[in-house]
């Protein structure tokens, strides 16, 4: 009888996790206090993009912003939050899974990007198809086999949800609950997911902490040299869209899938190298596992497609040429550009 009283108690366990996992919040507090933040551009950056004047970020806009980023509510079944996607530990990417995974176990066609620096982007998602940080959480909501729900249905249920009257009132001055403010209090916690103390920042500022060592220096001479036009600082990369060559007849059409154009055909946006070392697996489709894997694609794997980027092909010569030891100094500069603060900064965690 003991025995079976174990079991009976592991199972209801086991049951409760499963309900909580798929219909609750998962334990989002509602009540966490507010952390006192200031949007403040860094030293080595350019001014944003993002324009603040009409949505400045607060300490109770932010904080709405979080809890609505971490609740599941959003969903269509209550079982996937934006952090879902974007883990917080991975820079805000989605660590080991190549491609997005939504609701009723479906799987999208992309990899989920990480999210950070995003005040510095005017457009999102691989191929461009988001002009503004305040609507881009709109693709996951409605994409089918990520959140899969309506904008209707998400601003019903925050309505239906007690603690939001507050929330809301906190950060815009009333109860009243819309898309508009919904989106604003997101972009608030989102606009405020800088990376911008990594040991290569320090380094650049010359702050402490921030001495390479022999072979990362080798290392960035070499990303100046090969890797810089596509990949600029300090943002680490141009934000445009490019051709590297993955396959001679892409099943993804890329950027040509929001211009209709033949000649973007392929092409997806340049990401950010920042926090590389923690946002595998990579590229649009998440192909590759390691870093070394992508240096051996720029070495050997580049493919002539139709709109491959010309600086992939130089005098009939494909990729990026680099010897072992060269792709090991560049891999060494690579994590010079993870920001630990970042990642480990409580205020973009769970509100548990």
């Amino acid at each position: 009888m003991k025995a079976k009283g174990i079991v009976f108690l592991v199972l209801l366990g086991f049951i409760t996790i499963c309900t909580a996992f798929n219909y609750g919040f998962k334990g989002v507090n509602y009540s966490i206090v507010a952390d006192s933040v200031r949007f403040a551009v860094p030293a080595n950056f350019p001014k944003p993009v993002y324009d603040f004047k009409d949505n400045p970020v607060t300490s109770n806009g932010f904080k709405l912003g979080r809890i609505l980023f971490y609740d599941p509510i959003i969903s269509k079944d209550k079982s996937i939050s934006c952090a879902n996607c974007h883990q917080s530990f991975a820079a805000f990417a989605n660590l080991d899974h190549a491609v997005s995974h939504g609701v009723d176990e479906c799987l999208g066609t992309r990899n989920a990007p990480p999210l950070f620096n995003l005040a510095w982007q005017k457009e999102f998602m691989w191929d461009g198809g988001v002009h503004h940080i305040e609507v881009s959480p709109m693709n996951a909501m409605t994409n089918p086999c990520e959140m899969a729900t309506d904008l209707n249905t998400i601003v019903s249920r925050l309505q239906e949800t007690k603690a939001y009257a507050t929330l809301f009132k906190a950060a815009f001055g009333t109860t009243e609950i819309n898309s508009q403010r919904t989106f604003r209090a997101l972009a608030q916690f989102t606009s405020m997911l800088v990376s911008a103390n990594s040991k290569y920042d320090k380094y650049i500022r010359k702050e402490k902490g921030g001495d390479f060592t022999a072979e990362e220096t080798a290392g960035y001479a070499l990303f100046k040299k090969k890797c810089s036009t596509c990949h600029q600082e300090p943002l680490f990369t141009d934000l445009a869209y490019r051709s590297n060559g993955l396959d001679l007849k892409p099943d993804d059409i890329g950027r040509d899938s929001i211009t209709h154009l033949e000649t973007d055909r392929g092409k997806f946006r340049v990401p950010s190298l920042r926090n590389v070392e923690l946002t595998s697996p990579y590229m649009h489709d998440g192909r590759f596992e390691t870093l070394k894997e992508v240096l051996a694609h720029y070495n050997s794997g580049v493919k002539p497609t139709a709109n491959l980027d010309p600086l992939l092909r130089q005098n009939n010569v494909y990729g990026v040429k680099l010897s072992t030891i060269e792709q090991n100094q560049l891999i060494a500069f690579l994590k010079t550009l993870t920001d630990h603060e970042f990642v480990n900064d409580k205020r973009f965690q769970a509100p548990e």
